[in-house]
């Protein structure tokens, strides 16, 4: 049985997203029909990532994730990556701390080879012993390259600091040492707990109809293992763990900065986003960018945002700059907080922060990629597919004294928690 409902989604003024919702073979997805340029592209996830990693396996879904390219099926790795790159084929997985995704992208006329050659990657990956050899030499460069910098230990440090024993404040992507001890069993016992055929988010935009869409669905997923990936932990709250100095021998400090955020269904989702715009995420524009270097010259630059966690966001942000100059800028850097917290915005902040948001939306629908992308976070977030219709109207409406009283809700300058890689001076 196959269904397809369209649903309007879009800025008013001439932007429009049509949304059709497509299901077939028990699976439900979001399509976006775009027919003027021949190519299709596909975004899914499954919830868990990096989390189902079992303690001292960190790391293996990372890998298991990244040999799912290097062979499948009769092809081992060679001649897969020449399938690939005959009919230009985008296929890849990704880990991340809470969701495993795969992406496909495809001309049009090459779908069915894409589709076959996904369909293998899932259901058959081969994991010879020289891609995982070669898989985990690469994974092991990495994670010794990211610790080499002050803001590589700062931002694995403020994880294992704002989320103790749970596995979201594990390295997502492994250690050296946990990748060096892994086994193929896990690699492959990894693959198992997280590739099924249920509890499985779609996206898809391009040169597709509804109907090819609900024929491709039990083709490309019908033969996963039956179930879905198991639940992971609750994510417990964010730890206020103060200020806590990492020492590294350099000229310069990372510091990574932050503080629990609002879960994605809360009613003053949108409206931290319109704040956090103001105080952090409005490159020249915010107040911490004018505090710290405009005002000061304490740093290059300054930056936060929410980063979304099973459904929750987590303020983080960051900054670099001079040991000796790290005391002020933190000290900068809460007075700000504590100004947003207390006194809400401007006018014309919130003026300016709205006309951004609600013009650049359509710049997040410029080609199929993109708008599969978007498609898939809004499901991940639960999202109705309505949802983008009416937020234009829902930004213009917020006014500056709803602004005022969620900043001062959420924003705890207090519990601002740090963490500062390098070595400081005045802390």
């Amino acid at each position: 049985m196959t269904a397809a409902t369209p649903v309007e989604s879009g800025q008013p003024a001439g932007f429009s997203l049509p949304i059709q919702l497509v299901a077939a073979g028990g699976l439900t997805a979001w399509l976006v029909e775009d027919h003027s340029v021949p190519v299709v592209s596909l975004s899914w996830s499954w919830a868990g990532g990096a989390s189902l990693d079992p303690e001292g396996e960190e790391g293996a879904a990372a890998m298991a994730g990244a040999l799912l390219t290097e062979g499948a099926g009769p092809l081992p790795a060679t001649q897969f990556a020449d399938a690939l790159r005959d009919d230009a084929i985008n296929l890849g997985f990704s880990t991340g701390r809470d969701a495993f995704e795969g992406s496909l992208r495809s001309l049009t006329e090459a779908l069915p080879r894409a589709l076959r050659l996904a369909r293998l990657a899932m259901a058959e990956p081969r994991l010879d012993e020289e891609a995982v050899g070669r898989v985990r030499a690469r994974g092991i460069a990495n994670a010794r390259r990211s610790l080499e910098t002050p803001r590589g230990q700062a931002n694995r440090a403020f994880w294992a600091a704002a989320f103790p024993g749970h596995p979201v404040g594990r390295p997502a992507t492994g250690t050296a040492e946990s990748l060096a001890a892994l086994r193929p069993e896990a690699i492959r016992a990894a693959l198992a707990r997280q590739v099924r055929r249920e509890g499985l988010l779609l996206a898809v935009a391009g040169d597709i109809t509804a109907p090819q869409l609900a024929a491709l669905l039990p083709e490309l997923f019908g033969g996963l293992p039956a179930g879905e990936p198991p639940a992971v932990p609750p994510l417990p709250e964010f730890h206020a763990f103060g200020q806590q100095v990492v020492p590294v021998a350099s000229p310069q400090s990372a510091v990574i900065f932050g503080q629990a955020g609002l879960a994605a269904e809360d009613p003053d989702w949108e409206t931290l986003q319109v704040v956090l715009r103001i105080l952090s995420g409005g490159g020249f524009a915010s107040r911490l960018m004018q505090a710290v270097r405009e005002q000061r010259g304490l740093a290059y630059g300054i930056s936060g945002g929410l980063e979304v966690l099973f459904r929750r966001g987590i303020i983080i942000g960051g900054v670099a700059t001079e040991n000796a100059r790290v005391a002020e800028t933190l000290a900068v850097t809460r007075e700000e907080w504590a100004r947003m917290a207390s006194e809400g915005p401007t006018e014309a902040e919130l003026a300016d922060a709205v006309a951004y948001l609600t013009g650049s939306l359509p710049l997040a629908f410029t080609d199929s990629r993109r708008i599969a992308d978007t498609l898939l976070g809004m499901r991940q977030n639960g999202r109705p597919p309505d949802w983008l219709a009416a937020r234009p109207a829902r930004l213009r409406a917020l006014g500056r004294e709803r602004l005022a009283a969620v900043a001062q809700r959420v924003l705890q300058p207090a519990a601002l928690a740090a963490i500062i890689a390098g070595e400081p001076q005045g802390l």
